[in-house]
């Protein structure tokens, strides 16, 4: 007996598959399918809560970001840093008396 179901949910975890089969078979192509896969779970945690399935949605939701912090650490950091010069730049100079 075959039901009418739709087929999306399936062909999106077989995709998965294959992304995480890549990144872990081709060294160099690893990081960018690292962060395909983060991407694809935000979208997914996303897709789940707006679907009905709050629980699981925001459990793959917060995966997903922390996965994707992960993978962008070495560009994060460095904008923090700077940042954070810059702003110790600009209260030296607004702390001058006249």
């Amino acid at each position: 007996m075959r039901t009418n179901r739709p087929n999306g949910f399936a062909i999106i975890l077989i995709a998965l598959g294959v992304l995480i089969l890549l990144g872990k078979l081709t060294p160099f192509l690893g990081s960018l399918f690292g962060l395909v896969l983060a991407v694809a779970m935000i979208a997914l945690g996303y897709y789940g809560i707006k679907r009905g399935n709050a629980f699981f949605g925001w459990i793959v939701l917060f995966l997903g970001i922390i996965s994707l912090i992960s993978k962008l650490a070495w560009l994060i950091v460095p904008v923090l840093g700077i940042g954070l010069i810059v702003y110790g730049i600009s209260s030296l100079k607004g702390k001058r008396g006249y």
